[in-house]
């Protein structure tokens, strides 16, 4: 079967430009730049990689941009105050605070301390709760991204069956939530799966969507999933390579070469929901920015 990749890379970039143009109509009528900050604790080298895109992006599309980024041994009460610091500057309209944190530091209790208005990555507990009711909030930005890839690519969602590995509060359990709910993308059934989940491949072989978001290089097969699946792989790891100038390679929790075949889509690895996740943040920071949610 002939499959077509779905391009995060080439989405994102189209969500981009439409930013920029808002952008450029704010400048032009003398509003306010919208400003996005993040907050790096240590030196993790893929969330290194994946600020300083986001930061890239800022000045692509003439957002504002801040990034913070503070020694591995950093206390917890530190980056506390660095968060109240950024929830009480009228500058900046959004911020993240690049996860995984060190281990001295309690993630939830940061996510907690956001403001919820500033909060694009979509965490805290009062926007979780909001997406929960189906109510205007900052959405978590992978799942959003995720969301506007299947939409912006004209992916029927509507009465089909979709799998989800995976239960996190960030991924997993979120895009669950929005796959079910009513609207455009939406409406599917959904059936959410993770490592307690017995006979996993007779479930996943059931899916005409299929969100691969567990976290193991490599997991998913061709032999867990059905001839003309769409297939959208969350997951992002570094492999060592000896045939890349970095010395490694990004794959993603589907095995690319042997699932691809199966699907009438599937997003690559990188290139897939990443760049989508940086779109969303951005267009969460706008959102916010204009007081729109």
């Amino acid at each position: 079967m002939a499959y077509q990749l779905l391009d995060g890379k080439g989405t994102a970039q189209s969500i981009k430009d439409e930013l920029k143009n808002k952008v450029a109509q704010i400048k032009a009528e003398g509003g306010k730049t919208p400003h996005l900050a993040a907050v790096l604790v240590g030196n993790d080298g893929a969330s290194q990689t994946y600020v300083n895109a986001k930061v890239k992006a800022c000045e692509q599309i003439g957002f504002g941009s801040t990034l913070i980024h503070l020694p591995e041994e950093t206390s917890e009460v530190e980056v506390l105050a660095t968060v109240q610091k950024l929830n009480e500057d009228p500058e900046i309209d959004g911020f993240i605070v690049q996860v995984p944190l060190p281990k001295q530091i309690d993630e939830q209790k940061v996510v907690e301390a956001i403001l919820p208005h500033k909060d694009v990555d979509g965490f805290h507990p009062v926007n979780l709760g909001k997406m929960l009711l189906g109510l205007p909030t900052l959405l978590p930005a992978t799942p959003k991204g995720m969301m506007l890839l299947l939409e912006r690519n004209g992916i029927e969602t509507s009465g089909k069956h979709c799998v989800v590995i995976g239960r996190s509060n960030t991924v997993g359990t979120p895009i669950s939530v929005l796959m079910s709910r009513n609207g455009n993308p939406g409406n599917a059934t959904v059936t959410l799966c993770h490592s307690r989940t017995k006979n996993l491949a007779e479930i996943t072989k059931q899916a005409d969507i299929l969100v691969v978001a567990i976290g193991k290089e490599g997991f998913v097969s061709a032999d867990m999933v059905k001839e003309g699946a769409t297939v959208i792989d969350v997951g992002i790891h570094r492999v060592p390579s000896d045939q890349t100038k970095s010395g490694f390679k990004l794959k993603g929790d589907v095995k690319f070469d042997e699932v691809a075949p199966k699907c009438e889509f599937i997003t690559p690895v990188p290139g897939g929901v990443g760049p989508m996740t940086i779109a969303s943040l951005l267009w969460n920071t706008y959102l916010t920015s204009q007081k729109l949610v």
